[in-house]
């Protein structure tokens, strides 16, 4: 029981990650390897302020700043210098190396001693494990709000249709580079966040704490549209967020067999191919069943 607890603690913190994905991935179309980047400067950010002595609730928010500048920085490389969506992401997480191991001035900030959102959420009378909990419960609510408000408005549709349809919706005279480089910021602003988060509850950032995020971003989503709703949903947000905490919990439910922590990327990619290819799976599946009734 407390293994499951963990895991949907886990599940919620990186779930917020895995929104920001989608946000990129799905809502705008754009396969952006910026999050690998961009994931660990949020942690880089928030275990360096929060070293200086800042609130960290305070560090939160600027990781989510240097979030929105690291979108910034791929957008305008893929509007303005038109850099392909792929190589422009490529270009900015290689920078971001650099970068984050400036901010932090070595390879591991460790924050076991110093005061986090979860201490401070500690210090109000809950245990450790619920002072987890309630971050990732509140991260995620706030965060699936905020887009279903912003989803809505006119520049909220002007983004979709971006991803859906650009040639169309530039016909209409929306500025379909701006909406690119809006969804690009928002999108790596939430990854930085979850970076914060995920970095103050495991008490240190580590300059490769980043690398694979994608595939487990990706995976989260994937199970989400599979498991619980379908990409056109108006549930997604919260399909995704709930694909998370699944995918947490089968991690966990593997390693509580005896597979190696070395091999969860691995296992990861595994579980990532068999979400893409479930279609494929249950097409091949149902033909052999007619088959062999026939």
């Amino acid at each position: 029981m407390m293994i499951l607890m963990s895991a949907i603690s886990q599940g919620l913190l990186w779930a917020v990650m895995a929104i920001g994905v989608y946000v990129t991935y799905r809502i705008l179309d754009y396969a952006d390897l910026t999050a690998e980047g961009s994931f660990t400067l949020g942690a880089a950010v928030s275990a360096r302020f929060i070293m200086l002595g800042y609130n960290p609730f305070l560090c939160v928010l600027i990781s989510i700043v240097a979030g929105m500048i690291a979108g910034l920085i791929t957008g305008i490389l893929h509007t303005k210098f038109r850099i392909p969506p792929l190589l422009s992401g490529i270009l900015t997480m290689t920078a971001l190396y650099s970068i984050n191991l400036r901010i932090m001035g070595k390879a591991n900030i460790p924050l076991m001693k110093a005061e986090t959102v979860m201490t401070k959420v500690s210090n109000l009378g809950v245990s450790e494990k619920a002072a987890v909990f309630l971050v990732g419960l509140i991260a995620v609510i706030l965060v699936i709000v905020f887009l279903w408000l912003f989803f809505n408005t006119e520049v909220g549709y002007a983004l979709r249709a971006t991803g859906n349809n650009a040639d169309m919706i530039r016909a209409l005279g929306v500025n379909t580079n701006m909406m690119k480089i809006l969804g690009l910021v928002l999108g790596n602003a939430l990854v930085a966040l979850a970076g914060s988060i995920v970095a103050q509850d495991n008490g240190y950032a580590d300059i490769g704490m980043g690398t694979g995020i994608i595939v487990i971003g990706l995976a989260s989503v994937i199970i989400g549209e599979v498991v619980f709703s379908d990409k056109n949903s108006h549930r997604s947000l919260m399909a995704v967020a709930l694909g998370s905490i699944l995918y947490r919990i089968i991690i966990a439910f593997v390693l509580f067999l005896g597979l190696p922590p070395t091999d969860l990327k691995l296992f990861a990619a595994i579980v990532l191919t068999v979400a893409l290819g479930s279609p494929v799976f249950r097409e091949k599946f149902n033909s052999l069943k007619n088959a062999l009734r026939g």
